[in-house]
């Protein structure tokens, strides 16, 4: 079959490969290149079938109409245009380029020399290597969107009724008995009868997904025998990661598996957020592979160092910065956003590193390009938005400075939670903070209580049993000689590092664990902003001490459900069901301690004895133990029915603490014990209540 551009149907506004009906249409940005040709592949890709030129240029972009291409057809580019990377160019026509708008991805990349543009061998990139790497490199899919969303509903539910849970494809479901063999590790697997039924028994709103954009396997990481098991290097912003398919059916298995995935999640009320990275890409630095964006127009896809544009300008400690303060690059990462809430129904996005989204020439701006041009877009304004807000360059560390709608990732909330209940001094002005929403952070701008996104473990990092469990990170498997990962994790083993038998002489060792991990998940979910537990936590999943699993795809990184705490699972399904039940635990707006003009307090925070907390007793950094008592905001009393609560956080020795009288409130009882079998069990108390080492409570009015 012989292939030729012909003057399209209508006129084209889409970039990538899209499908009309009777043909394709082709599109792609480059501004320094001199000319780009379309390659198309036979079916397994082994054979390249055609070569055109792109016949239409106009305002950088490249473009070409051909009748009779239809969805599953594979292709990909060839750049031609200087090769001086002393300028910041670095066009070889040699290499096979991924569109960077490819909706699917067929094929697995085979590292090999030749997919590099300069001379391997050499360690010189200033050479030229004049290798085809098309017999190595993957290739874009046409496909078409076509899919039955029919039922399909957004269920956009309010941040004050979130409750984020972190997981992991492969990571959720490869050890989970219930899930079938061939679902392990899969979309379809996610939305299993087993896994869902998990899900909504704990009560979770919404499941965040660590990356499903396609993501390459680091060529060192495959040298070691470990693999990119997190995914955090993506070569594909519209392409669905093929590695998490199930069973293929029709001619786009990723497209329709990722999407039935989300509309069973819709059916049972879970929202869907995305963890992206438009931050930096796979390719790495300078010297890295030439597969797409490098090949296609390094100079404008990437930030380069201003001094001598030959090398890469890295704030993300990969390699390379997606240079999003260019117009195109910019259109590129909203076209992919607003593709996966239009065509894929997701939810939302947590953004990697997101302060190097801010960048711009004078440094992170929160009035920058990329903010104002999410905030003006009638799609993406509306859906759940959560900043990683930070990065590693000069600056970078921007929590609480994002603007409205974003949401932050709180480490703030992390460490000193973790510093509270290890027994950390002079942390409890701090701890007060972070239990009525971070205001010192996100008190401003009219921002709300839910911009912090509150939580004790994340993938990066210890898990909640780890924290508990080991004073050192234990990473030797990753083969970087255990130096890799935090050092500083503010955990505490408790007595031994490493796992305990609970019975015996580690009886107590075991006990105490259990206990702090109780009382720490209360205090997540008993405080304001929007809590989120990584998958697993609620198990006392362990990872033997891996602080950083990104390499580990097998059982240390897994969740271990064989191994499950169906206790620990039962009481924190409780506690996710208090925190719904009690609407004064997540409110919109930030509380104030100043009486309002009917003498109402909103917060009041209360020392043992009963008495206010003051200056004198805030500055104390022995002190370890505080008292909240916890009203509704004036601005949202039209609830009907709330009552205040009294929340008690003990991490220092027995005490009997006197309970608050606020207005009429003059007695109360015990909705819940950290340090009782039976956590949840009501006791009436009266005016004092005895409150045990290492326990938080909870009282309500009689």
């Amino acid at each position: 079959m012989s292939f030729s551009f012909t003057k399209p149907e209508r006129q084209q506004h889409e970039m990538g490969a899209e499908f009309t009906g009777e043909g394709t249409h082709f599109a792609i940005f480059s501004q320094n290149a001199e000319a780009i040709e379309l390659c198309l592949f036979s079916d397994d890709g082994a054979e390249e079938v055609a070569r055109l030129e792109m016949p239409s240029r106009e305002g950088s972009i490249f473009s070409g109409y051909i009748h009779g291409i239809r969805p599953g057809q594979l292709y990909g580019y060839r750049a031609h245009g200087p090769y001086e990377p002393e300028q910041g160019h670095r066009f070889n026509p040699n290499k096979l380029l991924l569109d960077p708008y490819a909706r699917e991805i067929a094929g697995t990349l085979q590292w090999d020399d030749a997919l590099w543009g300069y001379d391997l061998s050499t360690g010189d990139d200033l050479t030229f290597d004049a290798r085809d790497s098309a017999a190595f490199m993957v290739k874009g899919v046409v496909q078409d969107p076509a899919f039955d969303w029919a039922g399909d509903k957004t269920i956009s539910r309010l941040w004050s009724d979130s409750v984020v849970y972190e997981a992991h494809v492969r990571g959720l479901t490869m050890l989970h008995p219930g899930v079938p063999d061939e679902l392990r590790g899969t979309y379809a697997g996610m939305v299993s009868d087993p896994i869902l039924e998990h899900l909504q028994k704990l009560g979770v709103t919404a499941i965040e997904l660590l990356p499903c954009q396609f993501f390459l396997d680091d060529r060192m990481l495959l040298d070691k025998g470990l693999s990119n098991y997190w995914g955090y290097q993506t070569l594909g912003y519209f392409a669905p990661e093929p590695r998490y398919l199930g069973p293929q059916r029709g001619h786009s298995p990723a497209i329709s598996q990722f999407k039935d995935m989300v509309k069973r999640f819709h059916q049972v009320g879970i929202e869907v957020i995305m963890d992206v990275v438009y931050n930096h890409t796979a390719e790495g630095s300078e010297r890295g592979p030439t597969l797409s964006f490098r090949g296609i127009d390094n100079a404008s896809y990437y930030a380069l160092s201003p001094e001598n544009p030959r090398y890469s300008f890295d704030t993300t400690g990969t390699g390379n910065t997606l240079s999003v303060a260019h117009p195109m690059v910019l259109r590129m990462v909203l076209d992919s956003l607003r593709y996966w809430v239009q065509v894929m129904h997701v939810d939302g996005f947590r953004f990697d590193l997101a302060s190097t989204l801010g960048r711009e020439a004078m440094g992170f701006d929160r009035e920058g390009g990329f903010f104002d041009a999410i905030r003006q877009d009638p799609i993406l304004a509306g859906v759940k938005l959560i900043a990683e807000p930070w990065d590693i360059g000069s600056g970078g560390y921007q929590v609480g400075g994002f603007p409205h709608p974003f949401r932050e990732w709180n480490d703030k909330f992390r460490d000193t939670v973790r510093g509270f209940w290890r027994g950390d001094e002079g942390v409890v002005g701090d701890l007060a903070n972070n239990l009525i929403g971070s205001p010192q952070q996100f008190n401003h701008s009219d921002r709300g209580a839910t911009s912090s996104i509150n939580f004790l473990a994340a993938h990066d990092g210890f898990t909640l049993a780890d924290t508990v469990s080991y004073n050192e990170r234990h990473n030797e498997a990753n083969g970087e000689g255990g130096a890799d990962g935090h050092s500083n994790n503010l955990s505490d083993n408790m007595g031994a590092e490493g796992a305990v038998d609970d019975a015996g002489d580690d009886e107590g060792i075991a006990e105490a664990r259990q206990q702090r991990i109780r009382a720490m998940l209360a205090t997540l979910l008993l405080s304001q902003g929007v809590p989120m537990i990584l998958s697993g936590d609620e198990l006392g999943n362990s990872q033997q001490g891996n602080n950083n699993v990104y390499c580990q795809d097998n059982e240390t990184a897994w969740v271990d459900w064989p191994g499950k705490d169906d206790a620990l699972f039962d009481f924190c399904a409780k506690l996710i069901a208090m925190r719904h039940q009690h609407y004064v635990l997540a409110q919109d707006n930030f509380l104030r301690g100043d009486p309002g003009e009917d003498g109402r307090v909103e917060i009041a925070w209360h020392q043992p004895d009963g008495r206010a907390m003051d200056a004198e007793l805030w500055a104390q950094p022995q002190l370890k133990v505080l008292g909240l008592f916890l009203s509704y905001s004036a601005q949202e009393a039209f609830v009907e029915g709330e009552r205040p609560l009294f929340i008690v956080l003990n991490a220092g020795d027995e005490v009997t603490f006197t309970l608050p009288t606020h207005g009429e409130l003059t007695s109360w009882h015990r909705l819940l014990d950290t340090a009782r079998e039976d956590a949840f069990a009501p006791e009436q108390v009266g005016e004092a209540a005895v409150v045990a080492a290492a326990s938080v409570c909870v009282f309500a009015p009689d």
